[in-house]
């Protein structure tokens, strides 16, 4: 394996690792919980952009690095929501939707609201044991966002898609698997091992051959992604106002049971 530069920009730092000349390893990080920014999913847009143009790359695996995959956005200082450039976020996220190499996404730790959707980007998803995941937008008085309205139904099915955005709940690894979630589970020192062999047996087919199922198979996907970030924009403008959504984030923080009043 041959170890690429990180690149840091403000708070964030994103890798690229060259594996048997045709498997990239895209790692990111933003400690403590690698809580993104439109910045950093612009970033990972940009290099996966770059890589399936290289003539070389054919599969690539998404990792964070430390202890979780990715806690979504940090909304614990967003007030009424003017300042998150969710727009762009959502702009940069249709952008990995669209890049044509398969990515397979290395889970462990935290993979909550937001994380879940840039999870859910990728073609696969190999969960370390200690993996948790999370479609948490009703707990925190919030609409979900990053494509998943498309997403988890497609993934999962409509009514499990439905149980798991109304009640927020957390899904751990193996059910995970179960549901459809995840591809597969591994212990935690194995999840690189068992990612990299899962992006190898991909990188292993015709490349050319490969893109072309893989854009058949998502025919009109990010026509999909784009018509519903948008409504995810809008409703999450809109539920930034309420006081539930301040509720639901304090109680968070405070790790307490939140109280609702539908305002």
């Amino acid at each position: 394996m041959t170890r690429g530069k990180w690149e840091s920009v403000s708070d964030f730092r994103v890798d690229v690792e060259t594996v048997d000349e045709h498997v990239a390893v895209v790692s990111f990080e933003r400690a403590p919980r690698n809580y993104f920014t439109p910045e950093l999913i612009g970033m990972l847009a940009d290099v996966l952009e770059e890589l399936a143009g290289d003539g070389r790359t054919r599969a690539v695996v998404l990792r964070g690095e430390g202890r979780h995959f990715c806690a979504g956005a940090d909304l614990s200082g967003a007030g009424d929501g003017a300042d998150l450039d969710i727009e762009s976020l959502y702009g940069h996220a249709i952008r990995l939707f669209a890049q044509p190499l398969p990515v397979v996404a290395q889970l462990q730790g935290a993979v909550i609201g937001g994380g879940l959707g840039l999870a859910l980007a990728a073609d696969f998803r190999v969960a370390a044991a200690n993996a948790r995941l999370a479609a948490n937008f009703a707990k925190i008085g919030i609409h979900q966002g990053f494509g998943l309205t498309v997403t988890l139904p497609r993934l999962v099915g409509e009514q499990r898609a439905l149980d798991l955005l109304l009640t927020g709940r957390r899904v751990h690894a193996d059910e995970a698997a179960t549901l459809g979630l995840v591809d597969a589970v591994a212990t935690l020192d194995q999840a690189d091992e068992t990612a990299l062999a899962k992006a190898a047996d991909l990188a292993a087919n015709a490349p050319l051959a490969m893109r072309a199922i893989r854009q058949t198979l998502r025919e009109g996907l990010v026509d999909q992604i784009r018509d519903a970030v948008a409504m995810e924009a809008a409703e999450q403008r809109k539920l930034f106002q309420t006081a539930d959504f301040r509720e639901g984030v304090a109680a968070a923080a405070e790790r307490r049971a939140a109280s609702f009043t539908a305002s």
